[in-house]
């Protein structure tokens, strides 16, 4: 008996591995099914747009409150249905041709990811904009189902006082911070 009982104890951490793998995820991005829409307030109307997203990986641990990867969007693809409009803003404002890339990578999260349905959490990276990195705090939803994933978000990015140029002219004053909202939607996967 005790020759089963230190078999059963010798294997037991064994057994507790894969478990312990399975709790690391990694997350692919679709960047044609995932989009960042944007609403930017002004004196006489507000401005919608969107971005592309470019790319994005995210793996997460289930364990431990930890994630790493990168979620990008291309600075010059902003578009509100007016060419005029976005020429400045990709120019003038983003300054696109120097900053390609704007990146947020995510660094921890608090809450609960579960394994499949709906988890909101919190997660906490680095925001990159106009080659500046920013800490930020963002809230997430997030629906797993199978192998899909979606994360939606919802934040304010204050562009001016972080150093981005006030596109205001004359009496058309525009808000000096501007609504995100980012849906990412991809694969999700044991990570390796």
């Amino acid at each position: 008996m005790k020759s089963f009982v230190r078999s059963i104890a010798f294997m037991l951490p064994f057994a507790l591995v894969p478990g312990a793998f399975a709790q690391r995820q990694a997350f692919t991005v679709t960047p044609d099914a995932s989009q960042v829409s944007f609403f930017l307030g002004g004196s006489d109307h507000g401005t919608r747009g969107t971005f592309h997203v470019q790319s994005g990986t995210v793996d997460f641990d289930r364990s431990a409150p930890r994630m790493s990867g990168m979620i990008v969007v291309a600075a010059g693809s902003g578009d509100t249905g007016n060419k005029s409009r976005d020429h400045k803003m990709t120019t003038e404002v983003l300054d696109a041709a120097q900053f390609a890339q704007v990146t947020f990578a995510p660094q921890s999260y608090q809450g609960t990811i579960a394994t499949s349905g709906d988890s909101t959490i919190q997660v906490t990276g680095v925001f990159t904009l106009h080659g500046t990195p920013h800490d930020l705090t963002v809230p997430m939803q997030i629906h797993i189902e199978g192998s899909s994933l979606t994360a939606k978000t919802h934040f304010t990015v204050p562009y001016v006082k972080w150093g981005l140029k006030d596109p205001s002219i004359f009496i058309l004053k525009v808000a000096k911070q501007v609504d995100i909202d980012l849906t990412l939607t991809g694969q999700v996967a044991p990570a390796k």
